[in-house]
């Protein structure tokens, strides 16, 4: 999933998730919301306008039952002199191999 974000494939890493998953996210607020697939990928390609060379650097995987743990930092620039990097750990629950919820944390 992080190789086709890198890539900036952004439907290849929407397909990761069910056709409709469950995210926590602040950019969504401070409840879970339902995204379809299409939705997801249209969110990251929004992303990818402001910052072309978005691009996140996975540091540590970790796996306990139906959940992955995964931390990484998030850079990009928007071409003029806002640059980020941001730490962030997203929790990933799967069924069948799908993540059906995606619960991501970051200082905003």
């Amino acid at each position: 999933m992080f190789d086709a974000f890198n890539r900036h494939d952004w439907k290849g890493m929407a397909d990761y998730y069910e056709s409709s998953a469950e995210f926590l996210d602040p950019s969504y607020g401070e409840e879970y919301v339902t995204r379809s697939q299409d939705q997801t990928a249209t969110k990251y390609a929004e992303m990818q306008s402001a910052f072309p060379d978005i691009h996140d650097d996975v540091r540590g995987i970790y796996s306990d039952g139906d959940k992955v743990i995964v931390e990484f930092v998030s850079t990009g620039s928007s071409g003029d002199s806002i640059k980020f990097s941001l730490p962030i750990i997203s929790v990933l629950t799967f069924k069948e191999g799908k993540i059906v919820r995606d619960a991501t944390y970051y200082d905003q």
